[in-house]
């Protein structure tokens, strides 16, 4: 986290040294402007904080903005300025005092975190889809191939989803004692499959 305080009316910039690192940038190297503020920020989010640094200039409240940049390295960081007009200030004479947060390990760290729960979910579904796969080709006597074909034309006709259903199918086929005609009367109930001659 670092300091900062931007004159809007000189368009003058004061930066502490963090906010200089995290442009990527030694202390006082540069002199920070708008111009330089701005092409920092990714090209899709620079409009957004643009509009947000004009708009703070004119009002009372704080404002916040989570944006990407690009440091002068070409590492990608995201970032959250935050800030308020300094308090007495006429707005002719608009002073803006605030933080830019790096947030951008927090933001990879939840990243991989979602990434990681979606995989787990995915690799849970997976197993179940392909066991129902395998019950489903021994009790109609098909190839895996063809035994999905008969999982998505359930989940079709019965509208569930077919993770859902290949998991039921799996759970259920413990009851069925290892009578795979009980499979088929299964799915014929639950998704108006025909039953196996």
């Amino acid at each position: 986290m670092g300091a900062f305080t931007y004159d809007a009316r000189a368009d003058a910039w004061w930066w502490s040294d963090e906010v200089y690192r995290l442009h990527g940038f030694e202390p006082h190297e540069v002199v920070p402007t708008t111009a330089l503020v701005l092409a920092h920020k990714h090209p899709d989010d620079r409009d957004g904080a643009r509009r947000v640094l004009e708009e703070a200039t004119v009002g009372d409240r704080p404002f916040g903005s989570v944006h990407r940049i690009m440091d002068a390295t070409g590492r990608a960081r995201v970032v959250a300025l935050v800030g308020r007009r300094r308090p007495g200030a006429p707005e002719a004479a608009s002073v803006l005092e605030g933080y830019f947060l790096d947030l951008t390990d927090e933001v990879a760290e939840r990243s991989r975190s979602e990434a990681n729960r979606d995989i787990a979910a995915s690799a849970a579904h997976r197993a179940h889809i392909e066991q129902a796969k395998g019950i489903v080709a021994f009790a109609y006597g098909i190839d895996p191939e063809s035994a999905f074909g008969v999982l998505r034309a359930a989940s079709n006709n019965g509208n569930v989803p077919i993770r859902d259903l290949a998991a039921h199918v799996v759970e259920r086929v413990t009851t069925f004692r290892g009578d795979p005609y009980r499979v088929c009367e299964y799915l014929a109930e639950a998704a108006g499959l025909p039953l196996p001659r």
